[in-house]
């Protein structure tokens, strides 16, 4: 398996569709609520994909449900994150931190080695997101005594990522299909962390669905987005390393930088110039290694 260029452009798109539905949370009031709307929205997507796709193969049906269970540790991380910190604060920590452990996961649990170049090209990419993302401003938007519990739930999460990442990356290989794979993962994804909002929100749950109502063509926008994302992604692990797709996948961060810049008036800043430059220059290896 190796990193062709259309491989390449392919996850680099996919990318720009994680950024653009994560930049619509971000342009939300309520971004837990708005993140589980998103997700559970995608079962209107997923049931006539799955009428068209049919069902993965049997054999592919355990991965799946390994990865719904990590699933729910990955929403009750989330939802920790954004309860003690901000979008902008967790979202580059949790993504950022991820394709390490993705590739140290690969290595040893599906035997896929990559080079020492690769290596290098993922420890920019994750260097890259991280600096991107943790600007000063958005430093100084999170208050210390909140800050530490929202980056201990951030990097909890980026070992979940990473554990479903290689669970779902051996799972489509052995479905064959990836469209199948991951409209059937939608089928049954976005539910538990709907469910956990809602309960997390006792008395508020009118006002919860008031605001939903007015929130759900967008957020069906959004779910088309991370299906087609992540789909994308899952096809790529078919054709290359686990590791690398995993690690160009998180150059959403820096389109959903250029996103909040152009559209949400936010500043850019030198922190996020030299991001932006480290990023660059992890793709241009990882093409290379």
């Amino acid at each position: 398996m190796s990193l062709s260029g259309p491989i390449v452009l392919a996850v680099l798109f996919g990318a720009l569709l994680h950024a653009a539905w994560n930049a619509l949370i971000k342009s939300g009031i309520d971004k837990p609520l708005d993140t589980a709307l998103v997700h559970s929205m995608g079962i209107f997507i997923a049931v006539p994909l799955v009428m068209i796709t049919g069902l993965p193969p049997r054999a592919a049906w355990p991965y799946m449900a390994t990865s719904l269970l990590i699933h729910i540790a990955y929403y009750t991380a989330l939802a920790g994150a954004y309860k003690h910190g901000d979008l902008s604060l967790t979202y580059p920590v949790m993504r950022g931190c991820a394709p390490l452990l993705v590739a140290m996961g690969s290595a040893t649990f599906i035997g896929e080695a990559i080079s020492v170049t690769a290596w290098i090209g993922v420890a920019l990419l994750c260097v890259g997101v991280v600096t991107l993302g943790l600007s000063r401003s958005v430093l100084r938007e999170n208050d210390d005594s909140r800050r530490s519990k929202a980056l201990g739930f951030a990097l909890a999460n980026a070992a979940v990522i990473a554990l479903y990442t290689v669970v779902d990356g051996i799972g489509v290989r052995v479905s064959g299909n990836a469209l199948a794979y991951v409209a059937t993962l939608f089928l049954f994804d976005g539910i538990p962390y709907m469910l956990l909002v809602l309960w997390r929100r006792p008395g508020k749950r009118r006002a919860a669905l008031e605001y939903m109502a007015g929130r759900w063509k967008l957020a069906l926008i959004g779910s088309a987005a991370s299906l087609g994302s992540y789909g994308i992604a899952l096809w790529a692990m078919t054709k290359a390393p686990v590791a690398i797709v995993a690690a160009l996948r998180e150059t959403s961060v820096l389109f959903a930088a250029l996103i909040g810049t152009l559209f949400l008036r936010e500043g850019f800043g030198w922190q996020r110039a030299a991001g932006t430059l480290i990023i660059v220059a992890g793709v241009m290896v990882l093409r290379v290694g």
